[in-house]
């Protein structure tokens, strides 16, 4: 809430909105739709290169906000190389009210946890100010804690971005999208439980026909229960954990196979894309 308070008053300087998500619809967040209302809307996907090409992207207009005005790419060029043109010609053909008269452009990044906002900013600041990183960035949810200052990434023209804290709704729609959020990180592994996202994940690699995982840890064939799987993705991996086991004669220490450990494995070459291109929505 408090997120949401700071990122309101930020946009009363905004000419236009950059959203930053890892899924089309699971991804974001309606309250930031509600909240932040009418101003120009980019929609930046990341992690593309890991999605299914097999599978038609969902069209922007299927998801919150849609009474907003949208731009989409219109070439393959890599997507720093065209957000900032895009963000120049949607705030050139909108009205700008009381900033009619400035000849900057300032721009507020929003989305989930953990979807690359601070990387797509210190990313921009590279290709077009050849500068360092400005904002920091992390692996994890909860890097950026607050809403920062003004952030140059651009010369011409003007361009300044705001960088702001990962938002999550207060309740999430259904326990599927939590899980979609999950394994792309927006939520932190031990909230929800790497065994349970493991699962889930096995659940839709089989739904998509996605077998990679079979010749990844030397399985016979697809299974259907995440057992056998962490089982053997253990045995490949080498995950083991020393047990200690109290006996008749006295403790004795016992090699045992580490599930957890082996559950974290299985999320890990998920995220790395080592299972295949997936999209989750």
């Amino acid at each position: 809430a408090a997120g949401l308070r700071q990122m309101r008053l930020a946009l009363r300087r905004a000419d236009c909105l950059v959203e930053r998500s890892h899924i089309p619809l699971s991804g974001r967040n309606p309250a930031l739709q509600e909240a932040l209302g009418i101003r120009p809307h980019v929609l930046v996907l990341n992690k593309m290169d890991l999605a299914d090409p097999r599978r038609q992207p969902v069209s922007a207009g299927a998801g919150p906000g849609g009474g907003q005005r949208w731009s989409r790419a219109e070439n393959d060029s890599p997507v720093p190389l065209q957000v900032v043109p895009v963000i120049a010609r949607l705030v050139a053909d909108g009205p700008r009210y009381h900033r009619a008269e400035s000849s900057e452009h300032n721009i507020l990044v929003i989305g989930v946890p953990n979807v690359g906002k601070s990387s797509l900013i210190n990313s921009l600041r590279r290709l077009h100010l050849k500068k360092g990183k400005a904002t920091a960035v992390g692996g994890e949810p909860g890097i950026t804690k607050a809403v920062l200052s003004r952030i140059q990434v651009c010369e011409q023209p003007l361009m300044y971005l705001v960088d702001t804290p990962g938002v999550l709704p207060p309740r999430l729609g259904d326990v599927e999208t939590g899980m979609k959020l999950a394994l792309c990180g927006a939520i932190r592994d031990h909230l929800v439980g790497e065994d349970v996202m493991a699962d889930y994940l096995l659940y839709t690699l089989n739904k998509q026909q996605q077998f990679r995982y079979v010749q990844r840890y030397g399985l016979g064939q697809p299974c259907d229960h995440i057992e056998p799987l962490l089982k053997h993705v253990a045995l490949s991996q080498g995950r083991t954990q020393k047990v200690k086991v109290l006996t008749g004669t006295g403790n004795v220490n016992m090699m045992m196979l580490n599930y957890p450990a082996a559950a974290y494995e299985f999320l890990r070459d998920f995220r790395a894309g080592r299972l295949g291109r997936v999209t989750l929505d």
